[in-house]
């Protein structure tokens, strides 16, 4: 009898260990693949940046994080980082089971049809990565890269964009930045897109990479801006105009400060 008991009591811990937080009014409930840096990524250590994830399943930090933790703060609600892939996001917002995507999504037409969006909270510019003893290493257009083998993110327009370089060999996305440098560290990619940001983490990491910024008039017809994501149809609502004007408090220099924190101490992506 004792020891049916003691099982019944671990089984109740083992699964109140798993659960996860509900929706309610006094949580910011953010959503985001934690695999994007220096917009988001695991980190190992909590540091003075970093969130618990959801459900215990680790740290989250980045950029992405710095912001939800500052609008979190200002709505007056506790921030709460579910971990959640990149395709499952939308659909994750749209059910409820969290609030907003933070993860340096850009509001595209074909999203804003399913979900209302901040005005940007951060700005980039698209550049490709190559390997520094290429031939591609010494292009400056992208018109440049007919005939080289490209590659992108799954299910995003850094894929998508691929397409605009005419000739080009245009491979099977991945689903993670590691993977896609990975392609090019073996040689199954010549390029792949990515945000300055995103492509300066990943250079740094690996030395054997580096980045082509395009001439005025020479790269992607591509909006780099990032913006947060809320439910469809709640830009009246009292939480998208919180979350909008908290937005709205953070300065420029401070949301140029905090990526450039983000990206000293995003980990090594050859190290993932």
């Amino acid at each position: 009898m004792k020891k049916v008991l003691i099982m019944l009591m671990m089984s109740t811990l083992i699964l109140s260990g798993c659960t996860t937080t509900r929706n309610t009014e006094d949580n910011f409930i953010v959503g985001m693949e934690a695999a994007y840096q220096p917009f988001n990524w695991q980190a190992i250590k909590r540091g003075s940046s970093g969130v618990y994830l959801d459900g215990g399943a680790g740290i989250a930090d980045g950029y992405d994080v710095v912001i939800a933790s500052k609008i979190a703060k200002k709505i007056h609600r506790k921030l709460v980082i579910k971990k959640i892939s990149w395709e499952g996001l939308p659909s994750a917002l749209e059910s409820g089971e969290i609030d907003a995507i933070i993860a340096g999504m850009t509001a595209s037409p074909e999203r804003e049809k399913g979900m209302d969006f901040t005005t940007p909270y951060y700005s980039s510019e698209m550049v490709m990565i190559v390997r520094k003893n290429s031939k591609q290493a010494h292009y400056d257009s992208v018109d440049q890269f007919k005939g080289s083998k490209v590659m992108g993110q799954k299910n995003t327009n850094y894929d998508t964009i691929i397409d605009q370089i005419k000739g080009v060999k245009h491979q099977t996305p991945k689903a993670t930045y590691p993977e896609l440098v990975m392609a090019l560290r073996t040689g199954d990619a010549d390029g792949v897109t990515a945000e300055l940001p995103v492509a300066t983490g990943i250079c740094k990491a690996n030395k054997e990479l580096s980045i082509v910024k395009f001439k005025p008039g020479k790269g992607f017809d591509i909006d780099t801006t990032v913006s947060i994501g809320l439910k469809n149809n709640s830009r009246k609502t009292k939480l998208f105009k919180d979350v909008q004007r908290a937005l709205d408090s953070i300065y420029q220099e401070e949301r140029v400060k905090i990526m450039e924190e983000a990206v000293n101490r995003a980990p090594l992506y050859q190290d993932q």
